[in-house]
């Protein structure tokens, strides 16, 4: 309810309101959740065994991947992607909710005018000669109003709100990091793609060659039908993986355009990847703790956390009386000609109490969704703390792996490269059988594929690891104005 009062009474009926006001209690409530510790997190022994030394990522950490056309494609990415521009406007939206907030603990001062005319009743309020004629009714007005933010409402809903908009500007930043490590994966799919193309024109040529032989073979007599036809067999097979992965280059050409925001022309004119390094695989010092000011998506939870605590400080000042000041001045008169004159003035000056008494539960109510809201801000950032520590110790398990199966593959490889050939050989001087050249050959297929798998690990690895690692985000200055 509001009860307009005026002079020094207001003061005395504020101290007793404030009183009264305990009849509205928040019964206990509170928040439940705990925000994790980063040190407390245990990756010692993980990150301990990691060569250290290195810096973090850079703004462009991709181009120490050495190929110029992805960090053209990149950059058209961060310029002009949609995804990108979606978050850059929820991020305006949140600003302006911000500001609209903070317009909240200010004055607020309006004016009016109007002129009616209007037929008066013959019987009612007004007195002649106005009663039962037509006539003019004049007004101008100014008013003021403003809210006295005894505790603190208006201040913690500011707050909330620039911590919603720190939090969508954040964002923003983090979609930048997750653009820029997408299009670095399908870059690498790409030219995984071309590796597979080459491993497979080379399997068609082995097989023409096999084919040949086996028919000479057979022309000798040495082969049967039965040789030939499987060494013919082979060849459909051949060329039908290599149209398989041409259409994947296709395709992976249109969604590399379409990520960056562009048609599907502009992945026609890509040309393969030359990518021809890996970035030396070390870690920051202090890698738990710093690690939180390097990854957008962390920072934006906390401060997410932020805001939904000014939220329940906001909803607690609900439970306490409410003081508006209102003022107002103008004139008022009946026709124009003394519209402009000392006896037509109004004014009117007082404040206006609120006190919470009884409503059913719904301040509680709505402070117990402000504490459940902080709650899951909590239990989000503090799970989100453990994957993206779980996130970098993947990513050097991974790399780790990779390097020692490379090691392995390289010896495999030779060796069912020198099987091959020697079976080859065999099978040309009429010495060895068909079924020997199939065996060594499908090993040494094998292990080119591996070969190209493993390449291409390595470098989404590494991309991982940088993305991981914060991906070159660095922090802006805040502010909330346009």
């Amino acid at each position: 309810m509001s009860v307009p009062v005026s002079g020094s009474v207001a003061a005395v009926l504020a101290a007793a309101l404030a009183l009264l006001s305990a009849c509205a209690t928040t019964g206990g409530l509170a928040p439940q959740a705990h925000v994790a510790n980063a040190e407390q997190l245990a990756a010692s022994r993980t990150f301990g065994a990691a060569p250290v030394g290195a810096s973090w990522p850079a703004e462009g950490w991709w181009t120490s991947l050495g190929d110029p056309q992805l960090d053209r494609l990149i950059d058209a990415g961060l310029a002009g992607s949609p995804t990108l521009g979606e978050a850059a406007a929820r991020t305006r939206l949140a600003l302006a909710a911000a500001r609209a907030a903070q317009s909240a603990r200010f004055p607020v001062v309006d004016a009016s005018a109007s002129s009616t005319r209007e037929l008066f009743p013959g019987h009612s309020i007004y007195p002649p000669p106005y009663a039962g004629t037509w006539s003019t009714l004049n007004e101008l007005a100014a008013s003021l109003s403003f809210e006295i933010d005894f505790w603190g409402k208006n201040r913690a809903a500011y707050a909330q709100a620039v911590g919603a908009a720190r939090a969508a500007q954040l964002d923003a930043a983090a979609a930048r990091v997750a653009l820029a490590a997408a299009i670095a994966h399908a870059y690498v799919a790409l030219e995984r793609a071309y590796l597979e193309r080459d491993v497979a024109r080379t399997l068609l040529a082995e097989r023409e060659q096999i084919y040949s032989l086996t028919r000479e073979r057979n022309a000798a007599g040495i082969d049967s039908r039965l040789e030939l036809k499987q060494a013919e067999s082979a060849l459909p097979d051949a060329r039908e993986r290599i149209t398989q992965l041409d259409e994947r280059i296709e395709l992976t050409r249109n969604a590399l355009a379409a990520l960056i925001g562009a048609g599907p022309d502009r992945g026609r004119a890509l040309t393969r990847p030359q990518l021809t390094s890996l970035p030396d695989v070390r870690l920051p010092s202090r890698l738990p703790a710093e690690l939180l000011g390097r990854r957008p998506d962390i920072l934006a939870l906390r401060w997410r956390i932020e805001s939904a605590e000014h939220g329940i400080a906001s909803a607690r000042a609900d439970f306490y009386p409410n003081v508006n000041l209102t003022a107002l001045a103008g004139l008022q008169a009946l026709g124009t000609g003394a519209l402009f004159t000392a006896a037509n003035r109004e004014v009117g000056v007082g404040p206006a109490i609120t006190l919470p008494i009884f409503d059913a539960g719904r301040r509680r109510a709505a402070l117990a969704a402000r504490d459940a809201e902080y709650d899951a801000a909590v239990e989000q950032y503090n799970q989100a703390l453990a994957d993206a520590l779980r996130d970098v110790a993947d990513q050097l398990v991974s790399l780790h792996s990779i390097d020692e199966q490379r090691g392995e593959q390289r010896d495999g490889l030779a060796t069912a490269q020198d099987a091959y050939d020697l079976a080859l050989l065999r099978y040309r001087e009429g010495v060895g059988n068909y079924l020997q050249v199939l065996t060594t050959h499908a090993q040494l297929l094998a292990q080119r594929s591996l070969d190209a798998d493993l390449r291409a690990g390595a470098w989404d690895a590494a991309i991982d690891l940088e993305r991981a690692l914060g991906g070159g985000y660095v922090p802006t200055t805040w502010r909330t104005g346009p």
